[in-house]
């Protein structure tokens, strides 16, 4: 391996290509996923909102999406991509599919945490003439803050392989670095300095969601 032939400049502009698409596609899936994992608990069986044909709805079209390889998701989403934001190509390009693959994903941790959730305490406020609207914004969503975070850290991680499968179809990044010099033009040194860099935004944001865990915790 020639570790001299490696292009510093051009890792840390595929770094913050990386970064960006992570910010993005993570602000979206929080702003989407959490009224779906919401929706998904409040019209379940015995919740506020009880409705069966509803949260079966919802339900159907979180797995539908789950249930779709990555991969197969980026490629699918090439025309509605487009479309959206006018490339299939780069950040841009892979910021919607990113969105579509994290948003059920995030929204089933969502619901999974609201469950956590003593039922006595909305019980305990519903008998106070609490609305709805009071027991979800406060009790539902402060007494789960914790199980959100954890939910927010493990998606942020999971995007961060989905960024690096999009170098796929070109979609710019660490992953897009590592198929067309570590893959293609089999430069081994540029594959391991991707993958490092990788397992470092990993470790990075492991740590930064159990620190904010132990933190909305100890509230």
């Amino acid at each position: 391996m020639d570790w001299s032939l490696l292009d510093w400049a051009e890792i840390g502009v595929a770094t913050w290509d990386t970064l960006r698409m992570l910010g993005w596609s993570l602000f979206f899936t929080v702003l989407f996923g959490l009224p779906l994992g919401v929706m998904l608990f409040l019209t379940s069986r015995r919740q506020l909102l009880a409705n069966g044909w509803l949260n079966r709805v919802l339900s159907f079209v979180a797995n539908v999406l789950r249930s779709v390889p990555f991969l197969i998701l980026l490629v699918v989403m090439i025309p509605v991509t487009a479309w959206l934001v006018g490339t299939s190509l780069g950040v841009e390009g892979s910021i919607p599919p990113l969105v579509v693959g994290a948003t059920p994903f995030f929204a089933r941790l969502v619901e999974t945490a609201l469950r956590e959730v003593d039922r006595g305490v909305i019980e305990a406020v519903q008998s106070l003439g609490a609305t709805r609207w009071q027991i979800v914004w406060k009790v539902l969503l402060p007494e789960s803050r914790p199980g959100l975070m954890a939910a927010v850290t493990v998606t942020a991680i999971t995007l961060v392989s989905y960024t690096a499968m999009s170098g796929v179809i070109g979609g710019g990044g660490l992953g897009d670095l590592a198929i067309r010099y570590g893959y293609q033009r089999f430069q081994t040194e540029v594959m391991i300095v991707t993958v490092v860099i990788l397992i470092a935004m990993v470790q990075a944001l492991q740590m930064a969601g159990d620190w904010l865990v132990a933190r909305v915790s100890r509230k």
